[in-house]
């Protein structure tokens, strides 16, 4: 129960902050992916995915969100792209996987991978839950540049998020987060298309909601809850957010890479 609560109170922080970004127009499709890295090789995968599979998918159509170390668990790799549409994301994808780049380096790329199944297939819960638009990010090889925390809260829900909850989710919670001065940089409910690029599997079926924050840092989020935490508005809607949510929230802590626009 102890476990259980503290990832309940740090799930309702996750959904809180947020930063505008500057930068190429939003997506309307976006790809949640958490990779299971053989033990050991996480900081190499990074450094080649950093090198050689950023600029290359977005010059196939697509947008890399960011990519992240998840600070929780040392053989995770957390990263997200997002399309225009789902036309587009099967045009994009046939580009880049049949293309010269995935070919080149599948070979190194995919003995790292222990499992790359793990993907959600989202888009915005409403009209204020995309991305604001991309940062400029590093360039390869230049010197680290000073980054947050971004959190990922994953919500897995009695109903569907269109039947309830993305509506109590902009009416109550938003307003309510506002107020408290943390805004939310994204929030995102699952796409209910078929998946068109079959040879990259996603989750079907779940009931879930899913948002994206970020902090300065560890001790800002802390900080963050202790300010939300005595929110009275934020108390009076904690049970209704209770009584939605079916088992225990999950929460990615991530930390940038070098080149993770997200940052």
């Amino acid at each position: 129960m102890k476990a259980f609560a503290r990832s309940f109170r740090i799930a309702m922080i996750g959904l809180a902050l947020g930063i505008g970004l500057a930068g190429a127009a939003a997506a309307s499709i976006v790809e949640l992916r958490q990779y299971k890295i053989n033990h050991g090789q996480r900081d190499a995968f990074v450094a080649l995915f950093d090198r050689e599979f950023v600029e290359p998918q977005e010059a196939d159509g697509m947008r890399i969100v960011g990519q992240f170390r998840d600070l929780d668990d040392p053989d995770r790799f957390v990263w997200i792209r997002s399309f225009p549409d789902m036309d587009s994301r099967a045009r994009s994808l046939n580009a880049f996987y049949f293309g010269p780049v995935w070919q080149a380096h599948r070979d190194e790329a995919n003995p790292m991978l222990f499992d790359n199944d793990n993907v959600l297939l989202l888009h915005p819960s409403s009209p204020t839950g995309d991305f604001p638009p991309a940062a400029a990010r590093s360039a390869h090889r230049a010197p680290p540049t000073p980054h947050g925390l971004v959190v990922a809260t994953i919500y897995y829900l009695w109903k569907a998020p269109d039947e309830d909850f993305s509506r109590f989710f902009d009416e109550t919670m938003r307003p309510a987060i506002a107020a408290a001065g943390i805004p939310v940089l994204a929030s995102l409910a699952p796409e209910s298309a078929q998946n068109n690029f079959p040879r990259l599997p996603v989750r079907r079926g779940e009931k879930l909601f899913v948002w994206i924050t970020r902090f300065d840092s560890e001790a800002d989020r802390a900080a963050a809850m202790r300010r939300l935490d005595a929110s009275p508005a934020w108390r009076r809607l904690a049970p209704g957010l209770a009584d939605r949510i079916e088992r225990a929230p999950q929460v990615l802590r991530l930390e940038p890479t070098p080149r993770s626009a997200l940052r």
